[in-house]
């Protein structure tokens, strides 16, 4: 046993990376519970089709209203604090949630108002969640801490918590709303036990006068004036405006296109998930073996190939064949993208780089769902797919060179 946790959690990497890891992990189960719970409760209390859309739009929308004000005071106030403050009120937000349906009165303008405030609360406790690892562990392990962390959320957001979301719904609408609650206040205790190395703080040394508004500012000019760090944050948000164009009408394209059956369109969506698994596997090794510009550059082709071969295939296994290629990538990927943006970015801008990447990723999504749906109205299910092969390609070409200087900015000597 004690040889499988220093596999897990590496003794070098200290025991206030445990608890965070632990932390991320317990909160991830928590999320993953709802992740299918929380459209199951939407769809108990409606009948609109607008509404159950209102509702997955109410879950990123915090992420454009506050994601730049999170990441300033992130780099502003006590990040664990900021944390277990976010945390608590997620908690909180659930808690009152499950009262209302307990008691028979729950509706759904407040299962919607529960989930803008919940969105809320999440948008302040990942973009700062982020920021914990650089200051706990050496630039030269963050990799190793990136890949545990987005092992956790593979398996406890992915592939553990929707199943055991969905069960717990059945046996009862409110159960997996208080497990929820357990979870993520369990992820309270544990990044209470958080301690900053000697010599270090979780806490900048900044102006006590100037105002959030300036910091964003000065967050959006380091990352304009910071070429390696801009060009990841354009290849984010337009590989997502991509990606999401056909991953909208992912369902549509499985049931009418592939002519897959419901359980069929289960499978094409798991498969990524278990692709995922070996990509975060695989990752230690490929960090030690393959010039991170070269995996970087391999990553993004393959996402340039996978947008063609979707579109090209008629078949349901060879699809789902593709899915899991996806999902090996696109967790590399991950893991790869946010080891190198933590490496180049400075301690005091963590958390506002960390803010405008998320905004990159929830902005092309919501931009690239709406131009995917539009794409299949008009030209068919196939052609968002052409769409994204097309528009990855040409942003690959253009930043092919540059991924150079991309994946070493900020790495270790």
């Amino acid at each position: 046993m004690s040889a499988l946790v220093e596999a897990v959690f590496p003794r070098r990497l200290g025991r206030s990376f445990r608890w965070l890891v632990s932390a991320s992990w317990t909160s991830n189960i928590g999320d993953g519970i709802a992740l299918a719970a929380g459209p199951l409760l939407v769809a108990s209390q409606t009948e609109s089709a607008f509404l159950v859309a209102l509702a997955a739009m109410l879950q990123r929308l915090p992420w454009l209203l506050f994601g730049l004000w999170a990441g300033a005071l992130a780099d502003r106030l006590d990040r664990r604090f900021v944390v277990i403050v976010a945390n608590a009120t997620r908690a909180l937000v659930i808690t009152i949630l499950c009262v209302f349906i307990a008691t028979g009165t729950v509706s759904i303008v407040m299962v919607l108002a529960a989930m803008f405030l919940y969105g809320t609360a999440e948008v302040f406790a990942d973009t700062t969640q982020q920021t914990l690892l650089p200051t706990l562990v050496q630039p030269a392990d963050l990799g190793t801490g990136n890949q545990r962390m987005q092992g956790g959320f593979l398996a406890a957001n992915q592939l553990l918590g929707p199943p055991l979301g969905a069960l717990l719904f059945a046996s009862g609408m409110v159960w997996p709303f208080v497990v929820q609650v357990v979870c993520v206040a369990l992820a309270v205790v544990l990044v209470s036990r958080i301690t900053a190395p000697p010599g270090t703080s979780f806490t900048n040394v900044r102006d006590a006068d100037s105002h959030v508004r300036k910091d964003i500012a000065e967050g959006l000019r380091w990352v304009w004036h910071h070429p390696p760090v801009r060009t990841l944050s354009i290849v984010i948000l337009v590989f997502n405006i991509t990606w999401a164009a056909p991953w909208g009408v992912l369902v549509k394209y499985s049931l009418d296109h592939l002519h897959m059956s419901e359980v069929g369109y289960g499978l094409l969506t798991t498969a990524s998930a278990v692709g995922g698994v070996v990509g975060v596997l695989s990752y230690g090794w490929l960090e030690r073996h393959v010039n991170l510009a070269t995996l970087m550059r391999v990553c993004l082709t393959l996402e340039v190939l996978t947008h063609g071969a979707f579109a090209l295939t008629t078949t349901g296994w060879v699809a789902i064949a593709i899915m899991f290629e996806f999902g090996v990538y696109a967790f590399v990927w991950g893991t790869l993208s946010t080891t190198v943006r933590q490496r180049a970015v400075p301690k005091e801008f963590q958390g506002r780089v960390a803010s405008i990447n998320m905004i990159c990723v929830f902005g092309g999504l919501v931009v690239g769902q709406g131009i995917g749906g539009l794409i299949a109205e008009y030209w068919g299910l196939v052609a968002p797919w052409w769409f994204a092969c097309a528009g990855a390609g040409i942003t690959l070409a253009l930043v092919w060179k540059s991924l150079g200087n991309v994946a070493h900015a900020g790495s270790p000597k």
